[in-house]
């Protein structure tokens, strides 16, 4: 029988996390996520590293309330922003029919595609030594 397993330290990690499967639902059929959805999953990477870099961090730096302070501003700054620009592209997507956005999005995994055969070609060139 298939199980899920979340682990976290906290009520919130196992919250993050099960958001985070929750949202690879979320894909189309050929793997690909709209514009908002990679936002938010954007956003959330966001957040998983400012608790990564806070957890890392010697035990009396991470229990300093300005550090927590920090971390807890740096979550809703990336949550408002995310909000922000999913608010906006829904906009946009509304006064162009989705035109707009489906174009940039076309463009952007286009730029992707080639940005990666540049890097692959860069990678040969060392592995080759020329």
């Amino acid at each position: 029988m298939p199980r899920v397993i979340f682990e976290g330290e906290t009520h919130a990690e196992i919250v993050a996390q099960v958001k985070r499967w929750l949202a690879s639902l979320d894909q189309d059929e050929d793997g690909q996520i709209t514009v908002q959805q990679a936002i938010v999953q954007g956003a959330g990477l966001t957040k998983d590293a400012l608790r990564i870099v806070a957890a890392a961090a010697p035990k009396p730096i991470a229990q300093n309330d300005i550090v927590k302070a920090l971390t807890d501003m740096g979550y809703k700054a990336t949550d408002a922003t995310a909000e922000r620009l999913v608010d906006g592209l829904g906009s946009v997507d509304e006064l162009t029919g989705g035109s707009v956005v489906k174009t940039v999005s076309q463009r952007g995994r286009n730029a992707v595609y080639e940005m990666n055969v540049t890097v692959a070609k860069q990678i040969l060139k060392a592995l080759h030594g020329t």
